[in-house]
């Protein structure tokens, strides 16, 4: 058993039904309800299927009844049980406490970024920086609401984390750009791969 949330669904998952049991179809409608939706990927209706099945077989959920909706098919209502309780607990201590090693694709792209030359890397960081505007704009938005909502900032943690991880970003994002624009920082992809380190036994 991981300390380590098996995944963001999962844990959101299991931190749901830690408030009542409920089937599959209202965890995804809560999950976009409450806009957590940005923080797990529920675009596929059977993702959240398939993570309950998951937790079922390791024994963090289980089925409590099959609810019938009359014309509508049965519905599975699902259960926390002591052992996922347990889990959820252990996964947010360790999420709160150690950050996760995690592989972004944008931290990828900047490991091979000199492959392609400086010019296009500084348009494209330009377009980037730009587009953050949209998520902070979106998280403004959702500020206002939750605030004309009366919600308590605990139910905004996350979203105060991604305007200030945002900014960041911009703010670093436009010092590259400018290093980029005024030579500061440039190199030759043609040079770079001449020059790429070799390693013993690569």
């Amino acid at each position: 058993m991981t300390d380590r949330p098996r995944s963001p669904l999962a844990m959101v998952l299991l931190a749901l039904l830690a408030e009542e049991p409920m089937h599959a179809y209202k965890m995804q409608q809560l999950i976009k309800g409450r806009r957590k939706d940005d923080v797990v990927n529920v675009a596929r209706s059977n993702s959240v299927y398939q993570a309950l099945d998951r937790l079922e077989r390791d024994g963090y959920v289980q089925v409590r009844e099959r609810v019938s909706g009359g014309s509508a098919p049965a519905r599975n209502l699902y259960a926390l049980t002591d052992a996922g309780r347990e889990v959820l607990r252990r996964w947010m201590d360790s999420a709160l406490s150690s950050p996760a090693r995690e592989f972004p694709e944008f931290r990828a792209v900047l490991a091979v970024v000199s492959l392609v030359g400086p010019d296009l890397v500084a348009d494209r960081l330009e377009e980037r920086a730009a587009a953050l505007d949209e998520v902070l704009a979106h998280a403004a938005q959702d500020a206002d609401r939750a605030a004309g909502w009366g919600l308590p900032r605990v139910f905004m943690l996350e979203s105060e984390h991604l305007e200030v991880v945002t900014r960041a970003e911009q703010d670093w994002l436009r010092r590259v750009v400018a290093d980029l624009r005024s030579g500061a920082l440039s190199w030759d992809p043609a040079q770079v791969i001449a020059d790429r380190p070799r390693f013993e036994g690569a």
